[in-house]
């Protein structure tokens, strides 16, 4: 759990003495007149006093290496000698002073500090003991780690005892402060707490009921990380502690509701979960459901009354980083269904808000709670939703429909009976006259969108399309982001569904172009590209490339080279290039010298910024690495038609640079660059290859999953590109492999591409790869029998089998595992059918009769029916 940063007092003073503080900061003996005027100058007003603290701490944080050590020690003695100043804002600016320099490394120089301080929370004086506290609790949150090690003597064994004492302090204040500074040792499970983990406890459940929301928040907090760390010593209290949690998920002041809400998220993933909660499923459901109503704050904040603006600039802070996602190279497999555990993140939709609150807590608890209990949680609910969904009060409908979304991974199964009902009615939500009802509605139909495909078109998927598209088109900027987002879901679960409905679907996105803000505009780039993807080349039609390209060509000829929204532009056309293929040509060569350049110029940036740090910043490698990316889809997309634009450019050089670069993305997106060019110009790539193979050898290393991935996939590709000629590179590479493929716990991902590289090694240099057959055709032929037919597959299975032609010795062991993955094709191309054929014919003529029909008892009976079916044997 994050724990919000303190914040910085903020305050803004009369503009001349700020520009004397300015001034005279250029002056060695500055700091000591800053911390008197902090310290001393009781006639300033406090913001002045404060502000000159708080110039004093950007001080210490720039140089305080080089601050003379009596000046140094001058402002140790006195922040210590004030931490009890009167004005509770003096006491947090020296707090904030105390631990700024304590983490600049001085906990170990200043070693009277954390005894002086525990000695002053003793003193009988309020002030003295919470400007103490005050200053602790900082150090505790800054320097957590460094307090539980023996770099200082082990501190915590004195001051954990002391802060307990003080959970019974009669200031509220105090009481706070000392749970608080507690609380930050317990997810590391710093020793001296774990010793006194049972009065701990105790005190907490002794403030429990305390009057002061600080505190209860505080004790929530405690239980929660508990919950995580020490759940052994939770467990006999179990049911109380999940009784006052309840009470507090409803406490009146929201901070606590919040904490006391993280609760049922942390339980959700503790194995006890369904044993200690199933019986407060009826107390807990009704809570949750309550508290994902917006609050009035909410709504005023979310402009909840405005329902027009889509005219409206964005502001530039309401714009997210995006993060690029870059390429990985995957195989197709048996069950094409896409995995819906990705999505599990994508919250209901009002990030714009105070980021976390009480809504999206109790939303996410009930997710994740549906994931546990599955359809034991739908007698608790469906009572209540049928009053929510239909009630007349847009705020609680909304409410509804959230609950609606938030249950619909776990408890999918238990819904479909009343979904033909439900969608119709959130479709009609989708036109509902409040626009946080149409938000809502997109997210939560997004949810369901993989059984709307599931159903005859016409009964849902089509008027669920034509609504989002409307949508897709609203006035009020926030149902356009929902609905986008919809639909790009929509768009992943029914793929080729669409096909009939292009037209329409381009002319909406395409009008959306001219009317989008800032903001929207990257969403609807990702609608653009997750239609490329699920359509693919359905999409290279000329009516639909002159729909859609030039809008798109228009973006990029504006947008400028350092512009960030470059990025999601470059993700949406390389989808595009892919999907057309040569539908793309006539714009190839414009997108493709750009990429060039993207990458040279980063390239450049980054060698001058390792030359001269203090002169030049470090570029942003995403540049590099979309441009990569979309190069890779252009390869992809043209094929051979790529070959004359390599031929124009020095991609092959700055290929060779990409592939060593420190960052381990931008090493992932050269290789996948790299086997793509290998399949579409294989004759540029050919005179790079003694330079290449190396770094390829290098990268096998699975503690970077993706690069390695990537790097093991290119290696295959060369393979087939290079036949016999890759033979004084096979032990640069197979070492690595085989060890790969032996490995625990490997992405499944990984495994299969190995296993297809080591085919392909095998079939271009049998007798190199041959002798270590036993060393890994186990785990080959596991990793192999799920995938769908497919050319990499069948170059694969080629190398095997002249590998065994090669080392028969090497397979008897496994035999049975080798039976296995040649069963998992369905239909192999004949001659690779004669292979298998005789493989495994010369088998069992070698064993004999008996000893074949004992080695076939042993198989499953599917795989004894395939193998008589398909080879007689």
């Amino acid at each position: 759990m994050g724990h919000p940063g303190r914040r910085a007092l903020r305050w803004v003073p009369p503009l001349t003495a700020w520009q004397k503080l300015k001034q005279l900061n250029q002056f060695p003996d500055f700091n000591n007149y800053l911390i008197f005027v902090l310290t001393r100058l009781k006639s300033e007003d406090e913001p002045t006093r404060s502000l000159s603290g708080l110039i004093l701490k950007n001080n210490v944080k720039a140089h305080y290496q080089s601050f003379p050590p009596p000046v140094a020690d001058f402002i140790k003695q006195e922040c210590l000698n004030n931490i009890g100043d009167a004005s509770s804002l003096i006491r947090a600016t020296i707090g904030i002073l105390i631990t700024t320099i304590a983490s600049k490394g001085e906990l170990q120089m200043w070693p009277e500090l954390l005894p002086q301080l525990c000695n002053l929370l003793n003193s009988e004086d309020y002030n003295t003991c919470e400007g103490a506290f005050g200053a602790l609790q900082k150090i505790c949150e800054d320097s957590s780690e460094l307090l539980d090690s023996d770099a200082l003597n082990r501190p915590l064994n004195i001051m954990i005892p002391k802060f307990l004492q003080f959970f019974k302090h009669c200031s509220p204040k105090i009481r706070s402060h000392a749970i608080a500074c507690v609380n930050q040792f317990i997810m590391d499970r710093a020793q001296a707490l774990m010793d006194n983990i049972d009065t701990f406890i105790e005190h907490l459940f002794a403030l429990a009921v305390d009057d002061d929301p600080e505190v209860r928040k505080n004790v929530c907090r405690a239980l929660v990380m508990l919950l995580e760390v020490r759940i052994d010593r939770l467990i006999p209290h179990m049911h109380s502690i999940i009784q006052y949690m309840l009470q507090r998920t409803q406490d009146h002041d929201e901070n606590v509701a919040l904490e006391a809400c993280e609760f049922w998220l942390t339980l959700a993933e503790q194995p006890i979960c369904k044993e200690v909660l199933a019986s407060h499923l009826v107390q807990l459901i009704p809570i949750l459901v309550n508290g994902m109503k917006y609050s009035e704050i909410d709504i005023i904040l979310l402009k909840g009354d405005v329902e027009e603006d889509e005219a409206v600039p964005d502001s530039e802070q309401d714009i997210k980083p995006r993060f690029h996602k870059s390429r990985t190279v995957t195989l197709p497999h048996e069950a094409e269904r896409p995995d819906g555990s990705e999505d599990a993140e994508d919250d209901d939709d009002d990030d714009a808000l105070s980021d976390w609150n009480l809504r999206k807590c109790s939303a996410a608890a009930l997710d994740v709670l549906a994931n546990v209990f599955r359809e034991e949680l739908l007698p608790h609910l469906l009572p209540l939703l049928k009053g929510l969904l239909f009630h007349p009060e847009w705020v609680v409908k909304e409410s509804g429909i959230l609950v609606l979304g938030a249950i619909a991974e776990g408890c999918m199964q238990g819904m479909v009976p009343y979904l033909p009902e439900l969608i119709p009615h959130l479709i009609q939500c989708l036109s509902d006259k409040k626009a946080l009802v149409r938000s809502i509605a997109c997210w939560t139909l997004s949810r369901y969108a993989h059984w709307v495909v599931s159903q005859p078109p016409d009964m849902h998927l089509k008027p669920l399309m034509t609504e989002l598209l409307k949508r897709i088109l609203d006035g009020n900027k926030r149902v356009q982001e929902a609905a986008c987002s919809a639909f790009a879901t929509l768009e992943e679960e029914a793929c080729t569904e669409l096909v009939p409905y292009l037209s329409y679907i381009l002319d909406t996105l395409v009008f959306a172009f001219g009317k989008y803000q800032h903001k929207n505009l990257l969403i609807l780039y990702d609608a653009i590209g997750t239609l490329a993807d699920s359509v693919g080349h359905h999409l290279n039609q000329p009516e639909y490339i002159q729909k859609l390209m030039p809008p798109l060509i228009q973006k990029w000829n504006e947008l400028k080279d350092e512009d960030k929204d470059l990025f999601p532009l470059l993700e949406c056309l390389s989808s595009v290039a892919t999907a057309l293929q040569s539908g793309f040509l006539p714009y190839c060569e414009p997108v493709y010298q750009r990429c060039v350049t993207l990458v040279q110029k980063t390239l450049a940036q980054a060698m001058m910024y390792t030359q001269h740090p203090e002169q030049y910043e470090a570029p942003d490698k995403d540049f590099m690495i979309v441009a990569l990316d979309l190069l890779s889809g252009l390869a992809e997309g043209l094929g051979g038609h790529v070959e004359q634009l390599v031929a124009r450019s020095n991609i092959m050089t700055l290929l060779f640079q990409c592939m060593q670069d420190s960052m381990p993305e931008v090493r992932q997106s050269s290789f996948a660059l790299l086997g793509d060019l290998t399949k579409a110009c294989f004759i540029h790539v050919k005179p790079c290859i003694a330079e290449f193979m190396p770094i390829l050898g290098t990268n096998l290393n699975p503690e970077f999953i993706s690069v390695c991935n990537n790097a093991t996939w290119a290696i295959g590709e060369i393979c087939m590109q290079m036949g016999a000629e890759m033979q004084p590179y096979v032990q640069m590479v197979l070492n690595n492999l085989v060890e790969i493929i032996n490995r625990p716990n490997t992405p499944k991902t990984l495994l299969e591409n190995t296993a297809i590289t080591i085919g392909r090694l095998g079939y271009v240099c049998p007798q190199e790869v041959a002798p270590m057959l036993q060393q890994f055709i186990r785990p080959w032929c596991t990793s192999l029998r799920n995938i769908r037919d497919n050319e990499e597959k069948d170059s694969a299975f080629r190398g095997i089998c002249m590998m065994i032609g090669v080392n028969p010795g090497g397979v008897v062991q496994d035999f049975i595992f080798f039976c296995d993955a040649v069963a998992s094709w369905v239909s192999p191309k004949d001659d690779l059918r004669d292979m298998f054929y005789k493989i495994l014919h010369g088998f069992k003529d070698q064993v004999g009769e008996d000893n074949w029909q004992q080695f076939s008892e042993q198989f499953p009976p599917l795989l004894k029916e395939r193998l008589a079916a398909f080879y007689g044997v």
